[in-house]
């Protein structure tokens, strides 16, 4: 990967994955341009080294409004993102298991299914970006008197079932679809944006783990099998790294347009982006992209 694709990649995943318009379906249509393997364990790696820098944007943008919900209401906080985590495990963990076992080995003959197989699929990416869309135009079209301040366990737990269904689906935007439950539920705005995006830091790191292992054995079969073996983990940490710090200054940018549209009361906006980028997503499948 040359060093301009590694920052296009950067800004537009950091740029995309703090809004609701699903950052790994514009970069997994970047990399096909690209002519690169969205499914591939290094690419997959890096996909996620930008996620830990876009991550590290929202440390720095929400601790302040953290620490005073930690403040003033610390366990109920907490504890609302630990059931949500947990639902979100629990389906996570259940569709990778049905779709690498069931749906791709057992169906589709692969000998070793694995859930990033999904990324290649441009036509899933697509309707997945129109699902959410539609989701997202929902709960911006929603108008309640009364806001909650306080995310119930409830209401956690299916936050948290939302966020496992989007995992394994590149395009269904994990912050689109976990703050458009929570404002469909009467949460608030700037409660609802808080939760999200503390739930998408703690499920960052074992999603870097779980991609950190892939590319190692990956790389052990190639030698294994007597493959020529192009990369190692330890080299792909450095244009990792550089991506991660670029997405990390993406990531600040989209944070504040994101608070400003939301507060705004333009959620939909996104929803409407999400609809043609869909229908943009599936006419390139057509026209063979």
């Amino acid at each position: 990967m040359s060093l301009s694709q590694l920052i296009l990649l950067a800004v537009i995943q950091g740029a995309a994955e703090l809004l609701p318009i699903s950052s790994s379906a514009h970069v997994i249509v970047a990399q096909r341009l690209m002519g690169l393997d969205p499914g591939a364990p290094e690419m997959t790696f890096l996909l996620v080294m930008l996620h830990t820098g876009t991550m590290g944007a929202v440390v720095v943008y929400f601790w302040p409004r953290w620490r005073k919900l930690l403040a003033y209401r610390s366990s109920s906080f907490v504890k609302a993102v630990v059931v949500a985590t947990a639902c979100t495990g629990v389906v996570g963990l259940g569709l990778k298991l049905l779709i690498e076992k069931i749906l791709l080995e057992r169906f589709l003959g692969y000998a070793h299914g694995e859930v990033e197989h999904l990324f290649r699929n441009l036509p899933l990416i697509g309707m997945a970006l129109g699902a959410v869309g539609v989701f997202i135009l929902a709960a911006g079209r929603r108008q309640s008197e009364e806001s909650i301040l306080r995310v119930s366990s409830q209401n956690a737990a299916l936050i948290g079932l939302v966020q496992g269904f989007c995992l394994p689906f590149r395009g269904f935007s994990r912050s689109g679809a976990t703050i458009s439950t929570a404002l469909c539920r009467g949460i608030s705005r700037e409660l609802a944006e808080d939760f999200s995006f503390a739930l998408a830091l703690v499920l960052t790191p074992p999603v870097v783990m779980l991609e950190l292992h892939r590319l190692w054995r990956a790389q052990a079969e190639q030698a294994a099998a007597g493959t020529v073996v192009t990369g190692s983990p330890a080299g792909w940490l450095v244009p990792g790294t550089v991506g991660m710090m670029l997405s990390f200054g993406a990531g600040v940018c989209a944070l504040i347009s994101l608070s400003k549209l939301l507060e705004q009361g333009r959620w939909q906006w996104f929803g409407y982006y999400c609809l043609v980028a869909s229908g943009l997503v599936l006419l390139g499948s057509t026209l063979g992209l």
